[in-house]
C-alpha cells in the first residue's frame, strides 16, 4: 500500500512531463515550423492546442506581425554628383515560415540577408536621383522602386518588404567639416562687411556733429559780433547824444575814465608834462 502512494505522484509527474512535451500552445500572433532532429516536418499557422513527439521534434516560432530591420548606413553619389549619408530602415512580414527558417534560420539573422540586398537597391536606384529630390515628397516614388526591388529578393527568404524609408540623409562628414568651415567663413566675411559699414556710419555721423558743431558756433560767433557792434554803436551813440547835450561834463567823464584807466596799477609812472590837458580836471581847471 506504501508503495501504491509512492509511485502515484511519480506516475502523475510523468504523465504531466510527457503531455506538456507533447504539446505546445501557439497565440494570434505567431506562427510555427516543426522540425525533427533539425528537418523542418510541417507548418502551424493555426492558433490553438498542437502536437508535437517528444524529445524528436522541436517548435520554431516565428511573429506574424509587421517588424522592422535597422539598415548601415551607406554613402550614396546621386545623380547630380554629391555625397549623402543615407540612414534606412525596412518593415517586412514573414508570409513564408518555412522558406524564412530554411533561408534564414530564425529573425535575428533577417538582418545579414537583407541588408546586403536593400543597400544595394538603395546605391542603385539614389545614383539616379538627384539631391533636390531626395529631400522634396518626390523621395516617395524611388521609395517604392527600392521597396520593389527589395521584394524580388526577399521572396526567396519567405519575407514580404512592406515598405523601405529613409530616416535621415546626411552630408559625408569631410564634406559637412568643410560646409561648416565654409559657413564660418562666409559669417566672418559679413561680420567684417557690417562692421566695416558701422565705422563708416559712425564717421559719417561723426563729421556731420563736427559740422553742425563748427556752424552753430560760427552762427553763434557772428551773432555775438553783431549784439557787440550793435551795443558799441548803441553806446557810441549814447555818448555823442550826451556829449552834444553838455560837451563839459562829457570832456570831465572822459577824464575821469582816463585816471581810472591809467592809475589802475600802485606802481604806475607817467613822464609827461604837467602843463598838458590831461591834468586839467585834477589841477582843478576846466576840461
Amino acid at each position: 500500500m506504501k508503495i501504491k502512494i509512492i509511485s502515484f505522484p511519480a506516475f502523475l509527474l510523468a504523465v504531466l512531463l510527457i503531455l506538456n512535451g507533447t504539446t505546445f500552445t501557439l497565440n494570434q500572433i505567431g506562427q510555427a515550423v516543426v522540425t525533427r532532429l533539425g528537418e523542418p516536418v510541417r507548418v502551424i499557422k493555426d492558433p490553438g492546442l498542437h502536437f508535437k513527439i517528444p524529445f524528436l521534434e522541436t517548435v520554431v516560432f516565428f511573429d506574424k506581425r509587421l517588424m522592422s530591420v535597422e539598415l548601415s548606413a551607406l554613402e550614396v553619389t546621386l545623380a547630380d554628383k554629391r555625397r549623402v549619408v543615407v540612414d534606412a530602415f525596412g518593415r517586412y512580414v514573414i508570409t513564408d515560415p518555412l522558406k524564412f527558417y530554411q533561408s534564414v534560420g530564425s529573425e535575428n539573422g533577417v538582418l545579414n540577408r537583407l541588408n546586403p540586398v536593400v543597400l544595394g537597391s538603395l546605391s542603385s536606384v539614389l545614383g539616379g536621383v538627384p539631391l533636390s529630390s531626395l529631400l522634396s515628397d518626390t523621395r516617395i516614388f524611388a521609395m517604392n522602386k527600392i521597396r520593389d526591388e527589395v521584394n524580388k529578393a526577399a521572396k526567396g527568404f519567405g519575407i514580404d518588404i512592406v515598405d523601405v524609408r529613409i530616416r535621415k540623409t546626411d552630408l559625408p562628414l569631410q564634406n559637412s567639416e568643410a560646409i561648416c568651415k565654409r559657413m564660418m567663413s562666409e559669417r566672418e566675411r559679413e561680420a567684417r562687411e557690417i562692421r566695416a559699414k558701422g565705422v563708416e556710419m559712425a564717421q559719417i555721423i561723426k563729421s556731420t556733429a563736427d559740422k553742425e558743431n563748427a556752424i552753430a558756433l560760427a552762427e553763434a560767433e557772428a551773432k555775438v559780433q553783431i549784439l557787440i557792434s550793435e551795443g558799441e554803436m548803441e553806446a557810441n551813440r549814447i555818448y555823442a547824444e550826451a556829449f552834444s547835450k553838455d560837451e563839459s561834463f562829457f570832456e570831465f567823464f572822459q577824464s575821469l575814465e582816463a585816471y581810472r584807466t591809467s592809475f589802475n596799477s600802485k606802481n604806475s609812472a607817467f613822464v609827461i608834462a604837467p602843463k598838458g590837458k590831461f591834468f586839467n580836471v585834477m589841477k582843478g581847471n576846466k576840461p
